[in-house]
């Protein structure tokens, strides 16, 4: 009765006129007397914060806050895909004839996830991470990848939370909320870049529009309330770190794993690199 009864206050906690009532009070200068009371709650690191808290206007600005400078290192392993956020792992794992496997317990196709986009073929068979973005992590969004974006698209959907008790009860939470999709071009493929947005989320923006092209590490999005992040790379394309689990919580830059060309075009690229060797024997 008790789950039946929170299923039902996600559900019409989901609806955008209720998520615009939060997030114009979360914009209000009134909101930021909550401050102090959130970062106690959360128990958030409050002296990472590029600003000093009397600095903020608004809840919402010291939520989407940038940290100092220096805080988060960017890994410089040569190929290396890094982390786009401070997040919790909640899936990973090669994507199975385009099906992303055991999401909290569900399935979903990358079909759904990224609205029958004809891009979705390029990562039938890539691999995928889960990134879920508590209300404590940094909410600032960065490139994975150094790249150049090949495409965009906002896709406007429900507002259901992605905690725990929605992503295990509410159906295919992932593909049906508000999603804001990067692709990007790097030297072996491209990654999608999939930024879902949450309960009392009432956009998730870039950085700077005009920008399309990112070294890695740079500012690419953000939230305006915790979401996730779903982490895309085309097949064969991608090998993870080793040591990575469900459940691991990575840091913005974080290594994740080593991007290289798929092994058809890296036969092909070794083949070249030993006749040239040859060729100058």
């Amino acid at each position: 009765m008790a789950k039946r009864l929170l299923r039902l206050m996600t559900e019409l906690s989901s609806r955008k006129w209720l998520s615009h009532l939060v997030g114009q009070f979360s914009h209000s200068r009134l909101s930021r007397h909550l401050i102090p009371a959130f970062i106690r709650i959360y128990q958030i690191p409050a002296h990472e914060a590029e600003k000093e808290l009397h600095e903020y206007r608004s809840l919402n600005e010291f939520f989407s806050r940038r940290l100092k400078l220096g805080l988060r290192a960017i890994d410089t392993t040569a190929d290396a895909m890094v982390s786009p956020v401070d997040a919790t792992i909640t899936a990973m794992g090669t994507i199975d004839t385009g099906t992303i496997l055991n999401v909290k317990g569900q399935d979903y196709t990358i079909e759904e996830l990224l609205a029958q986009s004809p891009r979705f073929e390029n990562y039938v068979n890539g691999y995928a991470f889960v990134l879920y973005l508590s209300p404590t992590d940094y909410h600032r969004i960065h490139a994975p990848v150094t790249g150049v974006q090949i495409e965009r698209e906002h896709l406007k959907g429900k507002v259901y939370p992605v905690n725990e008790f929605a992503m295990t009860h509410i159906r295919s939470v992932l593909s049906r909320n508000e999603r804001l999709i990067t692709y990007i071009k790097h030297d072996f493929g491209e990654v999608a870049v999939v930024k879902v947005g949450a309960l009392n989320v009432s956009s998730i923006r870039y950085a700077d529009e005009s920008v399309t092209k990112w070294q890695i590490g740079d500012e690419l999005a953000y939230f305006e309330f915790g979401s996730t992040v779903v982490l895309l790379t085309e097949s064969g394309t991608f090998t993870p770190r080793g040591d990575l689990t469900l459940g691991t919580t990575v840091k913005m830059g974080e290594l994740l794993g080593i991007l290289h060309p798929p092994a058809d075009k890296k036969q092909k690229r070794d083949a070249c690199l030993e006749q040239e060797l040859c060729m100058e024997k």
